[in-house]
């Protein structure tokens, strides 16, 4: 099991900022409170009343789901409070579970509170059926500011009220579950007098108001920025090929291509491309009746890269590049049309990355398998690569591949593994179904 930090970059959860799955030791995500608590001790240890003032305004409640909770004795006609003992950092992420029962009472997240004059609070009023957040400097108010809750809102249900503090900018959050799906979300800015480390708390107004699990912690700093993919080596000119001759590749004898079954019927040269119709011949476990075009493969970690034109319109279809041991073992990179949702006509189109071979970790072991997993989007012109690494302490191949639809940009499908027992040559494909021609413009092979 493997646990990594997600950044949600540009609109998309990215591994590490785009490095991938982690080898070694990772830093920890936040697990615990810089000040705050459950309540599930049963008791008020370290927390006091607000003003300096004890605890005894204040009792806790026991619930089988909730376990410990707080909740005001008697009927606060003014803001009662509860605070930490402990101070957070003013770049901070405050939460508490809170519920009103009563139509008339409301309770608060105290975000920030170092005394009843400077406190920046988020409530659950329920008489205005709404979440209002107000901030306090130096006694007086800076403006309250309200956000209407649904009709339907549950108020003798807990809800998580979350606030963010990021700079003088405040989010405030409303949810039943902590999974981001808002029932009320309020921004504001704050002044900078009110961006201070200090403590966390709950406060209640009239009756019915009840609190769990208040805490606060350090803000995270989120990632932004990807990690630069990484840009493939210099060109190795002796394992490449811009197909710009004539003679179609591993017909003569001084080809450094070879065929498997091949040559396959009707390839041609035109234009500057390897031009293959796709054949009715697949490789898939005991189905071996493909061809495949071959060639040696650069010793040490390389990147094959090819730009395929191809339109596909019926089901399996497929065309692209191949890491090639035989035909039990080996890996593709290829445009498909998978048989999954065919409707009027349409077909689904993909770029599935599969490997095929020995799966010596089931028992009893496999001799033959094949797993696929599925990329970026497919085009009619698609960039593809294959990125090989020899992995030495525990004796694997490492393959990774990555799509464009413009060359520039690329999606990293995944990376699979296979373990080190015979070499791989650099191939290419064109399967399954007949009907669809593949146009190869080049194949280039690059130090890694």
């Amino acid at each position: 099991m493997l646990m990594d930090r997600l950044d949600w970059i540009g609109g998309w959860p990215v591994v590490r900022a785009g490095a991938g799955a982690s080898q070694g030791a990772q830093r920890a995500p936040v697990a615990s409170w810089a000040a705050g608590g459950t309540f599930n001790d049963g008791s008020l240890k370290g927390w006091h009343g607000g003003g300096g003032s004890g605890t005894d305004g204040w009792r806790v409640g026991h619930e089988q789901d909730a376990r410990g909770f707080v909740t005001p004795r008697g009927n606060p006609t003014g803001p009662a409070a509860l605070v930490s003992d402990r101070s957070a950092p003013a770049a901070r992420r405050a939460e508490a579970d809170l519920r009103v029962t009563s139509a008339t009472g409301a309770a608060g997240l105290l975000v920030r509170y170092t005394g009843p004059d400077d406190v920046v609070v988020a409530w659950l009023d329920r008489a205005r059926n709404a979440l209002v957040t107000d901030v306090r400097i130096g006694g007086r108010s800076r403006g309250a500011q309200t956000t209407p809750l649904p009709a339907d809102f549950a108020w003798d249900t807990w809800h998580n009220v979350a606030a963010e503090i990021r700079g003088t900018r405040m989010t405030v959050e409303v949810s039943a579950d902590r999974l981001r799906d808002a029932v009320a979300t309020q921004e504001r800015s704050l002044p900078a007098a009110a961006v201070r480390s200090g403590k966390v708390g709950v406060a209640a107004r009239g009756a019915g108001a009840a609190a769990d699990n208040v805490g606060a912690a350090a803000l995270h700093t989120p990632v932004t920025t990807r990690i630069p993919d990484r840009v493939p080596g210099p060109l190795l000119p002796a394992y490449s090929d811009d197909f710009d001759t004539a003679t179609v590749p591993g017909t003569t004898a001084d080809s450094p291509w070879s065929w498997v079954r091949g040559p396959a019927s009707g390839v041609t040269m035109a234009d500057g491309a390897l031009s293959w119709p796709t054949q009715g011949g697949e490789l898939y476990l005991g189905t071996n009746t493909a061809s495949v075009l071959t060639r040696d493969a650069p010793p040490g970690d390389y990147t094959v890269e090819t730009r395929l034109r191809f339109a596909p319109g019926r089901t399996n279809q497929q065309a692209g590049l191949v890491l090639y041991g035989n035909d039990d073992r080996y890996l593709k990179l290829v445009h498909a049309v998978l048989p999954v949702s065919h409707t009027d006509g349409k077909a689904t189109h993909v770029t599935e990355f599969a490997k095929e071979g020995e799966r010596p970790t089931t028992t009893p072991p496999t001799p033959v398998a094949y797993g696929p997993m599925f990329g970026g989007p497919p085009a009619e012109t698609l960039w593809m690569r294959l990125s090989y690494h020899a992995d030495t302490a525990p004796d694997e191949t490492e393959v990774r591949a990555a799509t464009s639809t413009d060359g520039v940009h690329w999606v990293h499908t995944g990376v699979w593994t296979l373990p080190t027992s015979s070499e791989l040559r650099i191939g290419l494909v064109a399967q399954n179904t007949a009907g669809a021609v593949a146009r190869f413009d080049y194949v280039h092979t690059y130090r890694r």
